[in-house]
């Protein structure tokens, strides 16, 4: 390789592992609520359904935790009254009925809980679960007639993106094809 093409190889991989910059001086420093960033765990965990599900609807979380958002995603199913399975091993922290669909909470430990409705589960708080296990069965309803199940996962009080999880969602960085970097 060339030295150019190997300083902006260099120059990308600091980059993309460098912590973010603070806000411009004089600007207000609001509390992050929600979080798009990857994880340390990016792709560590395992999808919830099988096969890999289509997303049907991604994570939008608000601008404030009390608008409206999508704090989680949908994932499309092979069927309503499939099993839903543990994406990493953890605790069962809830099981019951949230406004009018039935929930299932793992705690997963270091702050990380996920949930999943419609889900009607057999398991009951405390109990243990592996990862890969089955937690419940999908019901009806979520996604109207297409068969889906809510995915949604917390750090501490902060929404974050399920898929995080799941896939690496860095962003792809395109080299110019002449090995030179632009400019």
């Amino acid at each position: 390789m060339k030295a150019p093409v190997l300083v902006a190889l260099l120059l990308l991989a600091v980059a993309s592992t460098a912590p973010s910059t603070s806000p411009a001086a004089g600007a207000p420093a609001a509390p992050a609520r929600f979080s798009a960033a990857p994880s340390p765990a990016a792709a560590s965990w395992s999808w919830p359904l099988t096969p890999r599900p289509a997303v049907l609807r991604a994570f939008d979380p608000p601008d404030k935790p009390w608008l409206s958002g999508h704090r989680g995603v949908d994932l499309k199913s092979a069927s309503d009254g499939g099993p839903v399975t543990a994406p990493e091993s953890g605790t069962v922290s809830f099981v019951g009925i949230v406004v009018d669909r039935p929930v299932i909470t793992v705690d997963h430990g270091n702050g990380l809980r996920s949930s999943f409705e419609p889900v009607s589960s057999t398991l009951a708080k405390g109990d243990a679960v592996a990862k890969g296990e089955v937690l419940g069965t999908l019901l009806a309803g979520h996604c109207g007639p297409t068969p889906c199940v809510h995915w949604g996962v917390r750090r501490g009080g902060e929404y974050v993106n399920p898929l995080e999880f799941v896939m690496d969602l860095r962003p792809s960085v395109l080299l110019p094809l002449n090995g030179r970097p632009p400019g």
